[in-house]
């Protein structure tokens, strides 16, 4: 029996420069550097310090204007994070390299070979965040008139996530042989075509790169409806997601660990890591001073554009010092689901004007928000982890480097002097550093089924 001590699994999540909505006025943010490898070296060799388990990048596929401002006032521009993670694997030699790619605007092919790709650059450290796409705008991009409707992109993405595996075991453990002497660079008999007849893709495979370091990379996925979370329970193995208050936490992490048995998974094949927005000060002062700094660099159409394109309704024109107008059913909303209920919630809840809300959600965008000092920072997290509502967290800092930079020297430490958190890598893989299993080969279970047929 393991006696070692829980440990929280915690990711590096980067939203350049830094997840409030108006980090790149922050007068510590480089904004001018967004585009900067430089920049993206520093953050990652930083989370690397602080033995994250893994640094993260969101991405979407279109600019979102925010009612006509969001060009002009807002940061639009971002690198692509596959091209920017396979750069990043050279530069750091522990810390998982994560990014989101969408199931709705992707074809599997692609998509597994670049997780591959960039899992044997790394040595095994690859992550995909699997999403569908939320926005509208996004289909116009793709030759779509309209976004895919809810129930079918979950349904493309279980489809999408079943071909990506097995493409990546189309190549068995032991397909390369490379022998020079025989001539024999692969063995024919360990190589399997897909050949696979679904009702969103035709596939004959195999990829052309072998088998990932890790089997698989790491599946992260990031919806909580009811869709999402059935998508989770059957392919995902991190999710991330957002909840304001334990008991939702907890009611959330109860009922997706409950769906794992009927797909032969335990509790310990899925970690449930919660976004958090820390704003930390070495006093209580500092801290409620740099987020009031935060609060009145916020232009009001951009407050209003972000809480408008979070719930998928255009708040524009109506009083924005007046609690939220009349919101459509969940049902007729084609966007995220999840975060609209959540933000509604929040404002009913609490009785926020439109201003107060999107003052709220400028930051963390609907996730936990948390202020204080080191050590009322790690008592939050601590509460959530020990009390069954999270495997770990990740991290959103405010603007960075500084609110990055903040958390590894000031919060860390805590954890770590709780035991709570690692003081060194202890494995080699991302799939080490959370406590998850090498997945089997697709195929090579088929064979050995079919052996133990013919044997009986």
């Amino acid at each position: 029996m393991n006696n070692q001590k829980r440990q929280m699994n915690l990711g590096a999540f980067f939203m350049i420069p830094g997840h409030h909505v108006a980090s790149w006025r922050h007068p510590e943010s480089p904004t001018e550097q967004i585009l900067s490898f430089d920049l993206y070296r520093k953050l990652a060799e930083t989370a690397e310090r602080g033995k994250f388990d893994m640094i993260f990048f969101a991405d979407g596929y279109a600019v979102n204007d925010r009612n006509g401002v969001g060009i002009e006032q807002s940061v639009n521009v971002r690198p692509d994070p596959l091209t920017l993670l396979a750069a990043l694997a050279a530069v750091t030699k522990h810390i998982g390299l994560a990014a989101t790619a969408s199931t709705t605007y992707n074809e599997p092919f692609h998509l597994a070979r670049k997780f591959a790709t960039i899992d044997h650059l790394s040595g095994g450290r690859s992550a995909w965040n699997v999403v569908t796409s939320s926005s509208e705008e996004e289909a116009l991009n793709f030759s779509k008139e309209h976004h895919l409707q809810h129930g079918l992109r979950y349904e493309r993405a279980e489809e999408f996530v079943e071909v990506v595996r097995k493409l990546w075991d189309s190549w068995e453990d032991a397909a390369l042989q490379i022998n020079k002497e025989s001539a024999r660079f692969a063995d024919p008999n360990l190589v399997h075509h897909l050949n696979h007849m679904g009702n969103w893709f035709s596939i004959k495979g195999p990829l052309n790169i072998s088998r990932p370091v890790q089997g698989h990379s790491v599946i992260i996925q990031a919806g909580s409806s009811e869709a999402g979370k059935e998508l989770a329970a059957k392919t995902a193995e991190v999710i991330f997601t957002a909840w304001q208050t334990i008991g939702e936490a907890q009611a959330f992490y109860q009922d997706v660990k409950g769906r794992l048995k009927k797909y032969g998974r335990t509790e310990d094949s899925l970690k449930i890591m919660p976004g958090v927005f820390p704003v930390i000060g070495r006093t209580e002062k500092e801290a409620n001073e740099k987020k009031q700094q935060l609060i009145e660099l916020i232009p009001e159409k951009v407050g209003v554009g972000l809480l408008s394109s979070l719930i998928s309704f255009d708040l524009t024109g109506y009083p924005v010092d007046e609690p939220l107008p009349e919101l459509p059913n969940i049902n007729d909303i084609n966007g995220a689901k999840t975060r609209f209920q959540l933000i509604k919630n929040l404002g009913d809840r609490e009785n926020l004007t439109i201003r107060q809300l999107y003052q709220r959600v400028a930051g963390a965008r609907g996730h936990r928000e948390i202020k204080g000092t080191p050590v009322q920072i790690a008592d939050q997290l601590q509460e959530w982890f020990e009390n069954g509502a999270a495997d770990g967290f990740n991290i959103m800092p405010p603007y960075l480097p500084g609110g990055l930079e903040d958390f590894v020297d000031l919060v860390i430490p805590e954890l770590q002097n709780r035991g709570l958190f690692r003081e060194e890598y202890t494995g080699r893989t991302l799939r080490d550093h959370l406590g998850l299993l090498r997945p089997a080969n697709h195929f090579e279970k088929i064979k050995g089924d079919y052996y133990d047929t013919i044997r009986n």
